[in-house]
């Protein structure tokens, strides 16, 4: 009895891990946000899930003592180079002089 049962429920798993996959595929694909596609909500009409996300971006800069890269805004700044915390800054390792 025990084994029906085991091979009722493995069947059931199958189908229904069958008829999903079918249904994903079948489905239409789904735009995503910041495509551009569809009209711009701002210029009177649309809908807002078709709007372009404004591309904003930070520059990175690299850590003259341990080459870790991190946001350009988050350096610390000495004797032109950047580093990535005050304690790195501090560090004569890697600093040579000119």
């Amino acid at each position: 009895m025990t084994r029906l049962l085991f091979w009722i429920a493995l069947i059931i798993l199958v189908v229904w891990a069958v008829r999903s996959k079918v249904r994903a595929m079948m489905a239409p694909p789904a735009q995503g946000m910041g495509q551009g596609m569809g009209p711009d909500p701002r210029q009177g009409g649309g809908d807002a899930r078709y709007r372009r996300v404004p591309d904003e971006t930070e520059s990175m800069a690299c850590c003259a003592e341990c080459g870790l890269y991190f946001p350009a805004s988050e350096s610390v700044r000495v004797d032109g180079r950047d580093y990535c915390s005050p304690a790195h800054a501090r560090q004569p390792s890697l600093r040579k002089p000119g």
